[in-house]
């Protein structure tokens, strides 16, 4: 197949309505385009409408349909294997690209030879900043967050000017994809949550670049969980923290951030009883689930479980 110059890659899970509203943005940004791209869709098996609203929409090229549920690493890997363009914007669902975006992270990479990666600035719907690029995670980040000095010096998302970072959240990365061919894209051993960490660090360790571009900016439409599945989002965040060390690190240093990490969070706790409004019950399932990152049933549980409620595949 003839290569195109850029893919959009969306994963979706169950949020139609975000959905079209992502890809809304996407065929707007299209119109502007001085080259050949492509749209491509993973419908994570969501069985609310959106397979087929995903086909309906004019900007969609190709809709891939799974029939059980996968690991976000193991879906944008999957797409940045089948995407033709030389770059690949992967997209979460509940993201919309604001005006220029895509040109910001495409110039962003085409400048630099030596970056693979380009994340976009992210805001929430209200306008206000939403933290998206952050150095590595070591003892000393862990660190810094029980000092209160997490924003200072672990977050690196901040000025008007591109500058190279660490890693970016993948909610709106543009990825060059020869480098990610080269560290095999993304880990599936990460179901969701440090997966795009584990990624930057690879592309790093073989000699690439991560860049944050606050020109690109993207709406983010963080979906805030309550109950059962707040917990299971908390359980997932840990494993795979602590799987992130264990694989780049020491299992010492995995260690100390496991109680540094949970000690930042006891932190909050305590501050959270005397503020108005503040729920000091979810920053101690945090303290717990830090603590025990092996316990605890997660999102790839409740995927299981979904998958198990579904009619055996033909």
């Amino acid at each position: 197949m003839d290569e195109l110059e850029l893919s959009y890659c969306v994963v979706n899970t169950a949020k139609r309505e975000l959905l079209l509203r992502a890809l809304d943005s996407i065929a707007r940004e299209r119109e502007r385009l001085p080259f050949e791209c492509e749209v491509l869709v993973l419908d994570n098996c969501s069985g609310d409408g959106s397979e087929l609203a995903a086909r309906a929409h004019r900007a969609v090229d190709e809709t891939i349909a799974l029939r059980r549920r996968r690991g976000k690493a193991l879906n944008d890997s999957e797409l940045l294997r089948r995407a033709r363009g030389r770059y690949a914007l992967l997209m979460n669902e509940d993201t919309e690209l604001r005006p220029g975006a895509t040109m910001a992270l495409h110039e962003a990479l085409e400048e630099r030879e030596r970056a693979a990666l380009a994340g976009a600035r992210l805001v929430r719907p209200d306008g206000s900043p939403q933290a998206c690029a952050w150095r590595f995670p070591t003892p000393l980040a862990a660190a810094a967050g029980v000092l209160l000095l997490h924003r200072l010096l672990t977050v690196q998302s901040r000025g008007s000017r591109t500058r190279e970072v660490d890693w970016c959240q993948s909610s709106a990365l543009l990825v060059r994809r020869a480098a990610a061919a080269a560290v095999d894209y993304l880990d599936p051993d990460f179901f969701v949550y440090s997966d795009e960490v584990d990624f930057a660090r690879r592309l790093s360790d073989a000699g690439w670049r991560s860049v944050y571009v606050p020109a690109a900016a993207a709406v983010h439409h963080e979906q805030l969980s309550t109950g059962a599945l707040a917990e299971r989002r908390i359980v997932e965040l840990s494993r795979n923290r602590d799987l992130y060390m264990r694989k780049h690190h020491s299992r010492a240093a995995a260690r100390a951030v496991r109680w540094l990490t949970a000690l930042a969070y006891a932190e909050r706790a305590l501050a959270a009883v005397a503020l108005p409004g503040q729920r000091p019950g979810r920053y101690w399932r945090h303290v717990a689930a830090t603590l025990r990152p092996d316990r605890g049933e997660g999102l790839r549980e409740a995927a299981d479980a979904y998958n198990r409620s579904l009619p055996p595949a033909l």
